[in-house]
């Protein structure tokens, strides 16, 4: 019987926070801890106890010889498990997030501790050893200005803040693992968080490389819970002193952290799609402000928020001088605007893929180099319409958009999986057909026919290589599946540049001169005869950044940009998804700022997903709040505490809440 209990000696009384989904419960609550419990009931230990008449998984925030709570109180069910998960460190991060993003913390916790696996708990703890560096050679970093002082920065736990641009050509992951052995052979821990598993495998060889393997860890949602919780727990009992992760692991319990380091941060990769939709980059800077350590960001491209960091003195430029940046670069053309190219290439405007374009990648063969073509989509023809009208050619079923495979069977809907053997024009009733999109495997075929006899390799999709072996080669790649080829690619060919550019979304610019300069990265330098051909009109400042190769200066101008119209990173915004009853609810419950600037309501946006709670059939708006940089934090306090009200009362069903969302539309 529960009263039959000993309630421990010393403090026995237990702060557990429930991992509880309703936003209204997220808070402490006292528990008796019974004699035979207080070994275990720790800090930052998993507990059961039981809430409202049901059992449900606690973590230990602290032990209390009193107690706020008027009346009798519970014990604990039981300890799940004796090992503290829940650091002080973790927890404040948890805290912050949280406070960031309008968020509840059990949701942050179940994005932060991987749920337990006992069997991995049993394995006995290595005492953490030090590992075996070969000394740093600063000659990579060396090419950037203050690149040596950076070095010697990490190496003192200095908290050094930077935001790096990666010259063209260069072995990026060569520098993470320098930049990681430098901070270890100081005596502290690193954390380098990159987009997806290929970033991971790169580098964890460059790391181990120079620090020995038993102290670098990898965390990817790619492992089995079995063996990621077995990783995790090496880090969190200080055996791994760097860990390379994706967008979770920034969350990774590393010992005496000193270095954060965050690559390609416009990639939507790194931003989480579970509430609170927290953002890597955002939580890695959070991290680093409260433990006074040094961080990188970098890439080959730079993000308005990175390039925010750095204007507001935070971070500072971590950049090659101009003529080392021209030297690495390759030769850059784009569809010249003007007669001069229309003479020169009387198709130039028209075709996909232009004379000038073919020449480049015939060179390039020549001198037996690879060729690389990055197309936006992958699939055959993912997407067709009317020859006649131009209608986006739909399901008859679903009304989803139909596709064409390669085969000859008809069109294909990309919703329902339903074949049309003969589509026709709902709006004109004509049966031809046109290509809006052509995919990967048609552009690949196009290649083959255009250069019959050299080998055509096509990476995208499930089939993603990582290289392509030496000699001549057509690579048809979607953005971010581009395989490395052993001495560079002789050209880079960037077509359908208007299905990027076009897109109806904030980031359209930035992300396209980010995956642009992703695949230049690859070609060899314009000395060794490397050529870009990117078909887009070179008056386009996003073309015009990509010639000059200059990402800092296009950054800067998304900035001042954004700052015009009031857009993110200029000031802080929140989207509230939901029925319109339902967002009309929780903004009267919300304590805005004096300043916020209430905008829509508006349909939800083409591609955005709708909230979960919602009924089937029942229609989506989507208001916006707008406040100053200053009011970041009282603008989600606010919707934290109308969340809650709303969750208290079950008037509606749940609404959507992101701060500073990705795509606002």
């Amino acid at each position: 019987m529960p009263n039959a209990r000993q309630a421990a000696e010393h403090e026995p009384i237990a702060r557990v926070l429930p991992m509880l989904s309703v936003p209204h419960l997220d808070r402490e609550f006292d528990y008796l801890v019974s004699a035979d419990q207080s070994d275990d009931a720790q800090p930052g230990v998993r507990v059961r106890v039981r809430f409202h008449g049901r059992l449900v998984d606690a973590f230990v925030l602290e032990r209390r010889s009193d107690t706020d709570h008027v009346g009798q109180l519970g014990w604990l069910d039981r300890v799940i498990s004796a090992e503290p998960v829940l650091t002080q460190e973790v927890r404040r991060l948890v805290d912050a997030v949280a406070a960031r993003y309008a968020g509840t913390r059990p949701d942050v916790l179940r994005l932060a501790i991987p749920p337990r696996h006992a069997r991995a708990e049993k394995s006995d703890a290595v005492p953490p050893l030090l590992p075996v560096i070969d000394p740093v050679d600063p000659a990579g970093w060396a090419r950037y200005g203050r690149g040596e002082q950076f070095l010697v920065a990490l190496r003192e736990g200095r908290a050094a803040r930077a935001v790096w641009q990666a010259l063209p050509g260069e072995q990026w992951c060569d520098r993470i693992a320098e930049a990681a052995a430098a901070a270890v052979s100081g005596g502290y821990g690193v954390l380098a968080v990159v987009p997806d598993q290929r970033d991971i495998d790169a580098v964890w060889a460059a790391t181990t490389a120079r620090i020995d393997q038993s102290a670098v860890v990898a965390l990817s949602a790619g492992l089995g819970p079995s063996a990621r919780y077995r990783r995790w727990l090496s880090v969190l009992r200080g055996q791994a002193r760097v860990v390379i992760g994706t967008r979770s692991a920034v969350f990774a319990p590393v010992e005496r952290l000193g270095l954060v380091l965050v690559w390609d941060d416009g990639d939507d990769n790194l931003a989480e799609p579970r509430a609170p939709y927290p953002h890597a980059r955002e939580v890695a800077m959070l991290r680093a402000h409260q433990l006074r350590c040094a961080a990188v960001i970098g890439g080959y491209a730079r993000t308005a928020e990175a390039h925010a960091l750095v204007r507001s003195g935070w971070a500072h430029d971590l950049v090659a001088p101009r003529p080392l940046v021209r030297a690495c670069s390759p030769r850059v053309v784009a569809l010249e605007d003007g007669g001069y190219a229309e003479e020169r290439d009387a198709a130039a405007r028209t075709a996909r893929l232009p004379s000038v374009a073919l020449r480049a990648a015939r060179a390039a063969l020549e001198r037996d180099a690879p060729v690389l073509i990055q197309v936006p989509r992958r699939g055959y023809v993912p997407s067709i319409a009317c020859a006649r009208c131009r209608s986006v050619a739909r399901c008859r079923h679903c009304t989803g958009p139909l596709s064409l495979s390669g085969a000859s069977t008809g069109a294909l809907c990309r919703w329902c999986g339903r074949i049309d053997p003969a589509p026709r024009c709902r709006r004109c009733g004509s049966d031809a057909i046109r290509a809006v999109i052509v995919g990967a495997r048609r552009t690949a075929e196009e290649m083959g026919r255009a250069f019959p006899g050299t080998p055509v390799v096509t990476s995208a999709g499930d089939a993603v290589h990582s290289e392509i072996g030496p000699g001549p080669a057509l690579v048809v790649a979607t953005p971010g599946a581009e395989p490395r080829a052993p001495h560079g690619y002789g050209a880079a060919l960037l077509l359908d540049s208007w299905a990027m550019l076009g897109r109806q979304d904030l980031r359209a610019a930035e992300d396209t001169l980010r995956r642009w300069m992703a695949a230049g990265a690859l070609v060899q330098p314009r000395g060794d005869g490397g050529v870009v051909a990117a078909v887009a009109e070179s008056t386009i400042p996003t073309v015009q950044a990509l010639v000059k190769w200059d990402p800092v200066g296009h950054a800067e101008a998304e900035w001042e940009a954004r700052a015009e119209v009031g857009l993110p990173p200029s000031v802080h915004m929140a989207a509230v998804d939901g029925s319109s009853p339902a967002v009309a609810a929780l903004l009267e419950h919300a304590e805005l700022p004096e300043d916020a600037d209430v905008l829509g309501p508006v349909d939800l946006p083409p591609g955005v997903r709708r909230p979960p709670a919602m009924a089937a059939g029942e229609p989506a708006i989507r208001m916006l709040i707008r406040v100053g940089r200053e009011d970041g934090l009282a603008l989600a306090a606010s919707l934290r505490h109308a969340i809650a009200i709303a969750s208290a009362r079950h008037d509606h069903e749940a609404v959507r809440v992101q701060i500073d969302p990705l795509h606002i539309g």
